[in-house]
C-alpha cells in the first residue's frame, strides 16, 4: 500500500481540483478527463524548488505540457494554467502531498487561479484601468496573466497571505448566503 499511497492521493487531488466548474464554458468534451489524467501523473517533485524564477520556468513548461494533452477545442494556455494552478493549490492543501514533495517552500510562488471571480477581485482592488480587460480564461494570454498575478501578489501581501489563497477568500465571499 505504501508504494501506491501517494499516487492515489495525487489522483484524488487531480479529481478534486479539476471538476466540471473549473472547466465550465470551454466547449471541449473530454477536457476534464484529460486534465485529470495528466495532473495525476505530473511529477510534483519538479515544483519543489527554493527559487521563484526556477519555479516559474517549471510552471510555464508544465502549463505547455498540459495544454498539448487537452482536446484540440479546449486547448488554450489560459485553461491549462488555471487547471494547473488549482491542482497545485490542492496539492499544497493536501498534507500528504505537501509533506512528501515539500510544497510549503513554493507557497509564496504559487499563482492564484485566474477566472472571472479572481479577475474581478483583482480589478476591483486595483486602480481603474491598471488591469487588462477580462475576456475569459480561454482568451487569457501570458502577458495579461502576468499583470493580474503581479497585482494579486501585491494584494496578498496587504492581506498577509500568499496570493494562491486569494481565490479561497473571493470564492468564500461568493458562497455565503445573503
Amino acid at each position: 500500500m505504501k508504494a501506491t499511497f501517494l499516487p492515489m492521493i495525487q489522483h484524488r487531488a487531480a479529481r478534486v481540483a479539476v471538476g466540471a466548474s473549473a472547466a465550465r464554458g470551454q466547449g471541449a468534451p473530454g477536457l476534464v478527463l484529460a486534465a485529470r489524467e495528466f495532473l495525476s501523473e505530473v511529477p510534483l517533485e519538479r515544483f519543489s524548488v527554493s527559487d521563484e524564477r526556477a519555479f516559474r520556468r517549471r510552471l510555464d513548461r508544465v502549463t505547455l505540457e498540459l495544454m498539448v494533452t487537452l482536446p484540440r477545442r479546449g486547448r488554450s494556455w489560459g485553461i491549462s494554467r488555471k487547471l494547473l494552478n488549482i491542482f497545485l493549490r490542492e496539492a499544497l492543501y493536501t498534507r500528504y502531498l505537501e509533506n512528501a514533495y515539500r510544497l510549503r517552500r513554493i507557497e509564496s510562488f504559487l499563482e492564484v487561479p485566474l477566472d472571472s471571480i479572481t479577475a474581478r477581485g483583482i480589478r476591483t482592488a486595483s486602480p481603474k484601468g491598471s488591469q487588462p480587460r477580462w475576456r475569459g480564461v480561454r482568451h487569457l494570454t501570458v502577458e495579461d496573466s502576468d499583470r493580474f498575478q503581479a497585482t494579486a501578489k501585491d494584494l496578498a501581501q496587504t492581506y498577509g497571505v500568499a496570493r494562491v489563497h486569494l481565490d479561497a477568500m473571493w470564492w468564500g465571499v461568493r458562497a455565503r448566503p445573503s
